[in-house]
């Protein structure tokens, strides 16, 4: 079946991949690095193939400021050599001696079988962390990708292969349906925890721009890549396109904060009682010590506090501390996850997709349809009319 499957492909697109940033390593390293290289093997038996198309992120830059180029990455912490198979040869070892530990350390009932695989899932995601910091990567997601990325470089030989790197996706803006998307985004985790009341403070400059580009805007700029780039067997350098927004069009936080607002102004939520919420506007802080201070002083004191009070009384507030401290928890996770986007003053350059836009010609409603331009696009209409109630819809449900 395989065999006969590679006889008729013509162009492979890899765009599976985990994007969860909080993803166990060793679930990052087998999709997003051992999927490509599994990949390339499967290529290698097309004998009709034109293209192999890496889907990846922009964000494989890591944490940098000024314009980024559209090349191919290389490791960022000064000092450091990334070597994929040693990251590979990690994971297998930590995994090991993690299983041996745990095994060590309990019996075997059902409760502590669920112990364990909590136990193991929770050191595999710390350990990717842990890997992806140490070589200048803010998460296991963009540090996974551009592992990826490496492992095609290594084995691509003639394949003619092209690089294309989102920035964050958003919903799709016109085709097929304004506003439809699958999995939460960056910003969208916001608009959700704010529209479930779970987030009243976040970690951010409202002055720093967002790069997002709409879902359907990225499938357009993979296709148009696609004609391009058929067949050019023995490139000497892959061509790496930006699909990103940052360069030509760029939005603030606060756009997307404000269209936040206003669509909530104009559409309040409605609790489980049947009562209208109020729309309050979120406290953003510019430092990450104001942050964890203001944390420390409003939330975290009074829930230790709550905590003895509940002991004392027998558990009489068990249930208020547990959801109170359920919500604590969620925004001191996003800000330990997402907070480096929240500073990210990088630029992302798309000269080589701005020469792939000047050669298509947009005369007809049809060529339209194709369009992957972000100076087209109104940000705030976007965000408030389509991408925000999009994400409550789809996401929230």
């Amino acid at each position: 079946m395989l065999k006969d499957l590679a006889q008729e492909i013509d162009i492979i697109v890899n765009i599976a991949a985990t994007t969860n940033f909080y993803e166990r390593y060793d679930v990052s390293l087998d999709v997003n690095v051992l999927g490509v290289k599994h990949l390339c093997h499967f290529a290698e038996q097309c004998p009709r193939l034109k293209m192999f198309m890496q889907v990846s992120t922009a964000y494989v830059c890591g944490d940098r400021e000024g314009l980024i180029l559209e090349k191919p990455i290389e490791s960022l912490r000064e000092g450091t050599y990334l070597d994929v198979d040693a990251e590979l040869r990690l994971v297998r070892e930590a995994k090991k001696e993690l299983t041996a530990m745990i095994n060590n350390s309990s019996s075997d009932d059902a409760h502590n079988n669920n112990k364990k695989k909590t136990e193991e899932r929770k050191a595999m995601k710390e350990l990717g962390f842990q890997r992806a910091r140490h070589f200048g990567w803010s998460n296991t997601y963009v540090f996974t990708k551009a592992m990826g990325e490496m492992v095609l470089g290594q084995l691509r030989g003639d394949m003619p292969v092209v690089i294309v790197r989102p920035s964050i996706i958003t919903s799709v803006r016109a085709d097929p349906l304004p506003g439809w998307m699958q999995g939460t985004r960056t910003i969208d985790t916001l608009i959700i925890g704010y529209a479930k009341q779970n987030l009243s403070c976040f970690l951010g400059d409202l002055s720093v721009v967002v790069d997002v580009i709409p879902g359907d805007m990225v499938v357009n700029a993979m296709m148009a890549a696609m004609v391009e780039h058929s067949e050019e067997k023995g490139a000497a350098a892959v061509p790496v396109y930006h699909a990103t927004s940052s360069l030509r069009n760029p939005a603030t936080y606060s756009v997307f904060y404000e269209a936040g607002l206003r669509h909530f102004y104009e559409n309040p939520r409605v609790g489980k009682n049947g009562k209208i919420i109020p729309t309050r506007e979120m406290c953003f802080f510019t430092s990450i010590a104001r942050f964890h201070l203001y944390m420390l002083l409003t939330f975290k004191l009074p829930l230790e506090i709550l905590h003895l009070v509940n002991l004392l009384l027998c558990g009489l507030f068990s249930q208020l501390y547990n959801d109170l401290n359920r919500k604590y928890k969620f925004v001191m996770h996003l800000v330990h996850v997402y907070g480096p986007f929240a500073f990210f003053n990088g630029c992302f350059d798309d000269m080589n997709l701005e020469r792939l836009r000047l050669k298509m010609a947009m005369k007809t409603p049809e060529d339209h349809m194709f369009n992957f331009d972000p100076k087209t696009i109104d940000w705030d209409d976007y965000f408030t009319k389509i991408h925000i109630p999009g994400v409550l819809k789809y996401l929230c449900k």
